[in-house]
């Protein structure tokens, strides 16, 4: 049997969880009416509240920020390996990942 305060957490934890995958959605939305709008300030508000929200959800799924961190960076090395068609067009795929390795130091 789970004790009582154990399943009031789990509960919490759920319901935390349904909340943040739906306002994840929202700063989707929002990102998509900011660009259509053209301003730079809600695109990037969107932007962070995406940011945040994936992190934050990752943390209540059980996966830590430096663990989201190595992945990120294991996808970035991994699409720049690939030819992804951004990095071969753009280089950002470079770009954002000696940015993130630069910030670390």
């Amino acid at each position: 049997m789970i004790p009582a305060n154990q399943e009031g957490g789990i509960a919490k934890n759920i319901k935390v969880i349904e909340w943040l995958k739906a306002d994840l959605v929202a700063s989707v939305s929002a990102l998509f009416k900011s660009m259509l709008r053209g301003s730079e300030e809600l695109i990037l508000d969107a932007l962070a509240s995406l940011l945040i929200n994936c992190y934050v959800l990752g943390r209540r799924l059980g996966i830590n920020f430096s663990r989201l961190d190595l992945k990120v960076e294991a996808k970035l090395r991994q699409g720049i390996d690939e030819d992804h068609e951004v990095e071969r067009w753009y280089g950002d795929l470079s770009t954002l990942l000696n940015y993130l390795v630069d910030k670390k130091r």
